[in-house]
């Protein structure tokens, strides 16, 4: 089949499908971000389901997206060597096939695994995108494409908890939970279509090199590090989690070393070789994760908390996660269009301080609250305000932190960034549900759903202080999507 070219006669000209690659793009975004999302409402239907308890849920929730951070940066080396067209369709055909095998779900434990395999199959179809759309849009166009992307993912992020909702509470065709992971085929199979008839075919590099072991390193040190935190709390912390830890931190060294030995004999590494020097981009590593851990993490534990606790149906419990999103769309518009610009890195800061004006506001609210009493205007003042100070922070912080890297490496820092903000969202998920769920079992979810928020203040207190050590200016908007040619590892993921 004849496939159209975007260059004709040495000449460049507009690809005549571009926009249904940019519409392609999007539509496989929003599939992460509802996935990433909508079965945070889906917890009781699968305990009563499935039997899940609470590192199961935990594992369900948080499994997703560790494999797709752990496999970030190793999906976009793949789409350097094979062809971006290439490992898109397979990201898309595995993803779509993972979502009908978690739908089919006999048990616990095969729900786990098909949303690990779920996660590694997002892993390879993200990171195409960036490259995608720069190979295909140029210039004014180029800059109009990424005006886009926020507000559709944003949108994403705000209609996942609300779809997972209504999807479960009405238990269409007697399906429940397993419709939250039946509306990705539909989606999933028209974008196939769509995307093996609209994507240019451009070979990929095979000279590029695929760190296979680098790869395998850093998913062992996660999971290493995510195993005893979802499984320690509801096993005793038995001695095997405190070696699964110290593990994890031998196995991070241990992927620095061979990157740098990669380097010394000439090969490309999995992560460009400056940026694990530079003191600023490692700081704000652990700051994104810190953040994200703490965001994410709280995200669920409230979703948990009304549906548990307070015995909100699925649907109202998505719609009590709208307080949240709403208020981090406007604090994300605000920043992102001219406070960032204007106070520089202060932006940083004053957003987890309103975050923790929130957390100080719902705390008092919710004082004297009983089942009975309980409505959920009563928590919306606290959460709204939390999430404009989160948006805050989304909409500036990756743009600090690449400011700290050079320009032929801001490919490679954009992955790596993406990545720990998936496995801190993991991360979150682990610490904030095992700390929710210790006091659940003695059956007093407000102490579970407070002893959340004190971990989160500790979270936002470390990030408050790393954000010192931050550049004083972000990198300007246009120069954050820079792609080299054997660095194109995705474009970041800042929607909740």
């Amino acid at each position: 089949m004849h496939d159209p070219s975007p260059t004709t006669g040495g000449t460049t000209e507009p690809y005549r499908w571009r926009w249904l690659v940019l519409v392609v793009m999007l539509v496989a975004e929003i599939m992460d971000l509802l996935d990433a999302s909508i079965v945070n409402v889906a917890g009781p239907a699968l305990e009563e389901s499935l039997g899940a308890g609470s590192s199961g849920l935990q594992w369900v929730i948080g499994g997703y997206a560790l494999t797709l951070g752990a496999g970030l940066v190793l999906g976009g080396r793949l789409g350097d060597r094979y062809g971006r067209r290439r490992m898109f369709l397979a990201g898309l055909a595995a993803f779509t096939a993972a979502s009908l095998l978690c739908a089919l779900a006999p048990d616990i434990g095969s729900l786990i695994a098909f949303r690990l395999l779920q996660g590694a199959a997002g892993a390879m179809l993200l990171p195409q995108g960036l490259g995608l759309l720069r190979e295909n849009f140029s210039g004014p166009e180029l800059t109009k494409v990424f005006g886009i992307f926020g507000p559709v993912l944003g949108l994403g992020g705000i209609i996942g908890p609300v779809l997972g909702g209504f999807l479960v509470e009405g238990d269409f065709f007697g399906l429940g939970w397993r419709s939250v992971f039946l509306v990705n085929l539909p989606v999933g199979v028209a974008a196939l279509a769509v995307a093996a008839k609209c994507l240019p075919r451009k070979p990929g590099d095979r000279g590029v090199r695929v760190d296979t072991a680098g790869a395998a390193m850093v998913a062992t040190a996660c999971a290493l590090l995510v195993l005893p935190l979802n499984q320690g709390q509801e096993e005793g912390w038995p001695l095997w989690t405190w070696l699964c830890l110290a593990a994890s931190v031998v196995a991070f060294g241990l992927f620095a070393l061979h990157q740098r030995r990669a380097v010394a004999v000439g090969r490309r590494p999995l992560v460009a070789a400056g940026l694990l020097r530079k003191p600023a981009f490692t700081v704000g590593l652990g700051g994104i994760a810190l953040f994200f851990a703490g965001l994410v993490g709280t995200q669920l534990v409230l979703t948990l908390y009304l549906q548990i606790g307070q015995h909100f149906t699925a649907g109202d419990a998505g719609l009590g996660n709208l307080p949240l999103a709403v208020g981090t769309a406007i604090g994300g518009a605000v920043s992102g269009a001219f406070l960032a610009d204007r106070i520089g890195r202060k932006v940083l800061q004053i957003g987890p301080l309103v975050q923790l004006a929130g957390v100080a506001l719902l705390w008092s609210d919710l004082d004297g609250l009983t089942t009975d009493t309980f409505s959920i205007w009563d928590i919306v003042p606290g959460v709204a305000v939390s999430g404009i100070g989160a948006g805050m922070v989304i909409a500036a912080l990756f743009s600090f932190v690449l400011a700290a890297v050079d320009d032929e490496e801001i490919g490679s820092a954009s992955g790596v960034l993406s990545a720990v903000q998936a496995v801190g969202g993991s991360l979150g998920v682990a610490v904030l549900g095992s700390v929710f769920f210790a006091q659940v079992r003695a059956g007093d979810f407000l102490a579970g759903f407070r002893h959340a928020l004190i971990v989160q203040v500790c979270l936002l207190t470390a990030f408050l202080a790393i954000t010192f050590l931050l550049p004083r200016t972000g990198r300007p908007e246009g120069e954050q999507h820079a792609v080299t040619p054997d660095t194109s590892t995705g474009a970041r993921r800042t929607a909740v």
